[in-house]
């Protein structure tokens, strides 16, 4: 079973919809006992760091995320990816989950390039993982996004470039981030997702 987590700030159905066209079961949960019962996690997220922290302690997860993830395979997804790190600087200074050292700071690309950054731009691989079995190097997934991860160079499994280097894909243990939505990638994402399901 992978769990969904809804505490409120997630594109919870298009990544329920993504995994049952997969074949994967799957439920979308807030309740601890979901949490802690699933075999694999995903965390998604939509809107501001900080609001989405906020939301995520409100609804008692915190501690229950912290501790499960280091136990099973763990996927945050955008927003979901970025509360991964340790503290993120979008409108003010917010901790966050820590699970992968590093910080979220706003883009700032070389040249003539707009945040956010919107649109299909291609993985170029830093260090294989798990989730980039069957995926070429320099296959396009889709990105939305303003804000983007500093983190050492060992947990970054893939860059996009976008007016410079871009964090699209970490790993730690059992903790993988994407910034971009393998939801809404077509058949690449469809296969990250597979690979994660399969973990």
């Amino acid at each position: 079973m992978i769990t969904i987590i809804d505490y409120g700030a997630g594109n919870l159905f298009s990544v329920h919809n993504a995994l049952e066209y997969l074949g994967y079961e799957n439920k979308i949960s807030c309740e601890p006992e979901d949490i802690v019962g699933a075999d694999r996690l995903i965390l998604p997220g939509v809107g501001a760091f900080g609001d989405a922290m906020d939301k995520l302690k409100k609804a008692g997860l915190v501690d229950v995320v912290k501790q499960e993830a280091l136990k099973k395979p763990f996927l945050g997804i955008c927003l979901g990816m970025q509360m991964l790190f340790e503290k993120s600087y979008e409108f003010g200074e917010h901790d966050g989950l820590g699970l992968i050292p590093g910080e979220v700071k706003l883009m700032e690309p070389e040249g003539n390039l707009v945040i956010p950054q919107m649109g299909w731009n291609s993985l170029e691989y830093n260090h294989q993982c798990a989730l980039l079995k069957d995926i070429d190097n320099g296959a396009y997934v889709y990105f939305v996004h303003s804000y983007a991860a500093k983190c050492p160079d060992e947990f970054v499994s893939a860059y996009s470039n976008y007016g410079g280097k871009v964090t699209a894909l970490v790993n730690k243990g059992t903790v993988y981030g994407a910034q971009f939505h393998p939801e809404k990638s077509g058949e690449i994402g469809l296969q990250m997702l597979k690979n994660f399901a399969e973990l």
